[in-house]
């Protein structure tokens, strides 16, 4: 039976702790805000430490992983109601896709800087976790239960299956896990929270 389909009577398990998502929300901004407001222009322009992009590129595409959910949370309600086998095909299509993808994911972070740079990100990373936690405690637990397929090969954090609750949580181990690739000299880097391994 879909998580979404229980019966009236039936209590459906609380699927996430609301109170640490939403704390780490507000985290991730407040470490983004620390770092560029100490930040040079020399070291946002100076490579990143594990990636091609530059020191505002990689803080970019941090802030790009909280933009994504706000398009992954309804695909996963209504492929949430599809036959499995139409979500495995869909997310093996996109598995398929992964090195145009990346092509796409690597450009699209460098162009993004650019519209949504270190003056205006802290503020766009602000008003789009506003509206995440909105969206969370509107949430039903049979809600967030409601699981899709995803390409595993598209991200480290992405996995086979995926839950509203799994999306939910997904920004912040992705803006963790890319702080660690900032350059060892970022500004308040003291202040950003040691990555969490990426879900094999």
């Amino acid at each position: 039976m879909p998580a979404d389909h229980f019966s009236p009577d039936e209590e459906v398990p609380e699927p996430l702790d609301r109170q640490a998502v939403t704390a780490g929300y507000r985290r991730n901004c407040a470490e983004l805000q620390a770092c560029l407001t100490a930040a040079p222009p020399e070291w946002l322009q100076r490579r990143s430490a594990g990636t091609r992009w530059s020191n505002e590129e990689l803080l970019y595409h941090m802030v790009f992983g909280y933009l994504v959910v706000l398009t992954l949370l309804p695909l996963v309600r209504v492929f949430g109601q599809l036959p499995p086998p139409v979500n495995r095909g869909f997310a093996w299509l996109l598995n398929a896709g992964t090195a145009p993808f990346d092509v796409v994911n690597y450009w699209g972070s460098k162009a993004g800087a650019r519209l949504y740079n270190h003056r205006r990100m802290a503020a766009k990373l602000g008003r789009v976790t506003s509206r995440l936690e909105r969206g969370l405690a509107k949430e039903t637990p049979a809600g967030l239960g409601r699981t899709m397929s995803f390409p595993g090969r598209w991200d480290p954090f992405f996995h086979a299956t995926m839950s509203v609750a799994d999306v939910y949580s997904y920004p912040t181990n992705h803006f963790d896990f890319h702080a660690g690739q900032l350059s060892p000299d970022a500004p308040g880097r003291q202040n950003f929270t040691p990555p969490g391994a990426p879900r094999k």
